[in-house]
């Protein structure tokens, strides 16, 4: 299919780390033990439906949402239920696996997609327990069988520091891709967004549009804002491109398979690369002998714009597509601190000189560097966000919670991983990302 249209984004940054991960793949020794967090999916209140000695086969259910029982979420691996982990209030963290030498799939059976229609579709989704990975805007969580999307977005353009590349990830699997974009495009119209000279560009089924500029022009946020705009009372779904290929897989083989290729990067990795690894898969495992033993470093279960602060013995999530670790940064002791002229530190201002330094790339730690202030309504938010809202105002909107500024301005096509960039540039030092996260599900709260 021909692409449709290209935009042209002018508003951005692009965060230069060092640590990239190169296109080549490394094997990694993987150990027995799994686990499944519900937090991975966000909006789903998760009932366990296994309990410790349980035997699971890979497809089988581990939990379901709490309020859409329908909707459930499938084992990576086949073994024994060895533990369900809970936290304050009981709340479910973890459901661990011990997986088998020899892996059992359920058998969901293969089918054709040209010949079904949506709701075959939707169903077989549901029943393979990979529904779940479907998220929705309004409220950026995981959607539900009862919402009609009037669309679909799927983006398959990764542009966040240290990000793993779809691109790279998905070749040789052009069959299953193809096979679980025209399986959404069953549901409703789909929508393709890739960058300037994608090998995907070709995909049927869907509508194909090229997204050029700096990050977050692969937000597929951003790309939902210049293509379908989201009103009140309107639902697009969106679709980890990743997703799609379970959705793929699961047609063409008739099994439940979660592979994923992850992106294992950042300065503090000895060697970066890519590595195939089951969601769940603990990432101790995917990190073995690529940390300096005794080092204070920061693990982080995504990109280090928009990924959740994890630890050794922590799981892959769902929607993660790369593994990064940098430096902690709070055993740092700088002489004469921020006044210092510095060539090692990224700056979006000149305040530094390494603005001189275009290509350099940066070893940036995790430190917030300053304290929490009063918000300056400095254009600073418009910068870097190419959507047309007024970022700034919003986000007072939220912190007053005042719900009709929020719908005035915009507030049903945002989702937290939108207000990243502005949180990195904000000189105020408020975390956006956690201010529109608190935000929006008081929003769905209100509609419920």
């Amino acid at each position: 299919m021909a692409i449709n249209h290209v935009f042209k984004l002018r508003k951005g940054l692009d965060i230069r780390l060092q640590g990239e991960a190169p296109e080549e793949k490394r094997q990694v020794v993987v150990g027995s033990d799994f686990g499944l967090m519900p937090s991975s999916f966000v909006g789903v209140t998760p009932k366990v439906v296994v309990k410790e000695g349980d035997k699971v086969k890979a497809g089988d259910a581990l939990f379901v949402n709490k309020q859409y029982p329908d909707v459930r979420f499938a084992s990576p691996v086949s073994g024994e239920v060895v533990a369900v982990e809970r936290g304050e209030r009981r709340k479910v963290l973890c459901v661990k696996v011990k997986a088998d030498k020899e892996q059992q799939y359920v058998d969901f059976g293969k089918k054709d997609v040209q010949k079904l229609d949506g709701e075959a579709v939707k169903k077989a989704l549901l029943e393979a327990g990979l529904f779940g990975y479907i998220d929705q805007l309004p409220y950026a969580v995981s959607t539900n069988p009862e919402t009609q999307p009037k669309a679909i977005f799927v983006s398959a353009l990764r542009d966040k520091p240290l990000s793993g590349s779809f691109e790279f990830e998905v070749k040789g699997q052009e069959n299953d891709f193809q096979a679980g974009l025209t399986a959404l495009s069953k549901i409703a119209k789909t929508y393709l967004g890739v960058g300037k000279g994608s090998a995907l560009a070709d995909m049927n089924d869907v509508e194909v549009n090229v997204f050029v500029g700096k990050c977050p022009a692969g937000n597929v946020g951003v790309q939902v804002n210049h293509l379908d705009p989201v009103n009140k009372g309107e639902v697009v779904w969106t679709v980890d491109a990743t997703a799609v290929l379970f959705f793929g897989r699961l047609f063409n083989t008739g099994k439940v398979n979660l592979t994923r290729t992850v992106a294992v990067a950042g300065s503090e990795v000895k060697e970066p690369a890519y590595v195939d690894v089951l969601v769940g898969t603990k990432l101790s495992d995917i990190l073995k002998n690529q940390v300096a033993e005794g080092a204070n470093v920061r693990v982080i279960d995504g990109n280090p714009l928009t990924g959740t602060r994890s630890c050794m013995d922590g799981y892959l999530g769902g929607h993660t597509s790369e593994v990064t670790v940098i430096p902690e940064g709070d055993d740092a002791d700088e002489m004469l601190g921020w006044i210092l002229p510095r060539f090692n530190q990224f700056s979006v201002s000149r305040s530094y000189f390494s603005w001189l330094l275009c290509s350099k790339k940066y070893a940036l730690d995790a430190r917030v560097k300053g304290g929490e202030r009063k918000m300056i309504m400095s254009g600073e938010y418009d910068k870097v966000i190419p959507m047309d809202i007024y970022p700034e105002y919003l986000v007072k909107a939220i912190i007053t919670g005042d719900i009709d500024r929020q719908e005035q301005l915009g507030i049903y096509e945002v989702s937290p991983e939108d207000f990243a960039l502005a949180e990195f540039v904000d000189s105020s030092k408020l975390e956006l990302q956690r201010i529109v996260r608190e935000g929006l599900d008081t929003l769905r709260k209100e509609n419920a």
